[in-house]
């Protein structure tokens, strides 16, 4: 059979996604992306020399950071103990489980360690570094395709750049999830529907909000069906399917352990006091935050959800393509609807790389326009991030 011959995914169609520029040839694909994986490693290893010069100077033990902040302590006595051995009693007497976490990340922390000569906190940290990696690749290609060159290279060293990107290196799911969602996103946007819904299933067993991921998949999967008028391909179909499998998969097995197999995954993330409350676990917040003041990081992470907002709006504006508009506006729900510490919101906006677009199309302009300015603007960002993320992982004591 001749190449000419085999069937080739087609890609979504101009409504979902914008075309390809011109000229995005894959040699020069590919070239770009090493400049610009180059540039997140650089930015993001500083951001590890920062978090391990904190720790020296607090006199903890030097990586302890990387590998034993918070959540991580549940996910790696998960992968060295399973499921049911860990609870924690909150003053108010509320039982703290961990089925709270999801599975994906401390089962492969546990392959790794099956594997290779690691502990599992370093397991953890290689786990979240590649991971990290491969999400930056994966949102180079998702930019390039959409604006090209310059746009997908500042979009990436934007990521690099956020506030608490810091976190994509500790021993945490954010970077993992990142990966999963970016590729799913950009096998949809080429049509590569059964990709993306496998890539979908497998960011649902990695984080509660994975199930952004199959929302993204099931709107463009009804979009198409309309555009088509009925007529959808069996792998449309069967992508859309398989995409929300992981994380319904790991909420009814939560719940058939707990004895409520529709609401027990809910108990048990309430104990967490982690529920969708329509804002009003939010709202009690600014009130108290206003009336009493928190600090450094509870203003600057209202700042982080505000600026979210603001570009939601601005990327609604834009006309975004349809799976990343609904995977960011997923994520921003969840942020603002959800309760919890809101400490750990600027975290759970990390995956939401839409947002970034009109910022890294303003970046790419003033590259052109003005690159002495650009580089001083990206050198300020930087800074940012690196003295900010040492200190809300090494110095502070609120949620990550």
């Amino acid at each position: 059979m001749s190449t000419s011959s085999v069937p080739r995914p087609e890609p979504l169609a101009p409504a979902a996604v914008r075309p390809r520029p011109a000229g995005a040839g894959r040699p020069g694909v590919r070239r770009g992306a090493r400049q610009a994986l180059a540039l997140f490693a650089a930015i993001r290893l500083a951001g590890v020399v920062a978090v391990l010069l904190a720790d020296h100077a607090t006199r903890h033990s030097l990586g302890r950071t990387l590998a034993h902040s918070w959540d991580s302590r549940w996910y790696l006595h998960i992968a060295q103990h399973g499921y049911g051995h860990l609870i924690w009693i909150t003053p108010t007497g509320a039982v703290q489980s961990d089925w709270a976490f999801f599975p994906l990340y401390p089962g492969l922390v546990r392959a790794v360690t099956a594997l290779l000569p690691l502990t599992p906190g370093q397991a953890g940290v290689a786990l979240a570094w590649a991971a990290a990696g491969a999400a930056a690749y994966g949102l180079y290609l998702i930019g390039h395709q959409l604006y090209g060159r310059a746009v997908a290279t500042a979009l990436v060293a934007l990521w690099a750049v956020l506030p608490h990107a810091v976190e994509l290196t500790l021993a945490y799911t954010e970077s993992l999830f990142a990966a999963l969602a970016f590729w799913a996103l950009y096998c949809v946007m080429n049509g590569r529907w059964l990709w993306a819904g496998s890539l979908a299933a497998l960011a649902g067993l990695s984080r509660p909000s994975g199930f952004a991921v199959a929302a993204a998949l099931g709107v463009t999967a009804v979009c198409e069906l309309v555009r088509r008028r009925g007529r959808m391909p069996a792998a449309v179909w069967a992508g859309a399917l398989l995409a929300p499998l992981g994380w319904l998969g790991y909420v009814l097995w939560v719940g058939e352990r707990t004895g409520n197999l529709l609401g027990g995954y809910f108990m048990v993330q309430s104990a967490w006091t982690s529920r969708f409350d329509f804002g009003v676990g939010a709202a009690r917040f600014l009130r108290a935050l206003f009336l009493y003041g928190g600090g450094v990081v509870y203003p600057y992470a209202l700042v982080i959800v505000a600026a979210g907002l603001l570009l939601l709006a601005l990327l609604c504006l834009d006309g975004a393509p349809m799976p990343l508009l609904v995977f960011a506006g997923v994520l921003v729900l969840l942020v603002i609807g959800g309760s919890g510490s809101f400490s750990s919101k600027p975290r759970f906006l990390l995956p939401a790389f839409p947002l970034l677009f009109p910022l890294a199309r303003a970046l790419a302009r003033a590259w052109w326009a003005r690159p002495a300015r650009a580089v001083l603007v990206g050198a300020a960002l930087t800074a940012v991030s690196l003295l900010y993320g040492a200190y809300v992982t090494v110095v502070a004591h609120s949620p990550l």
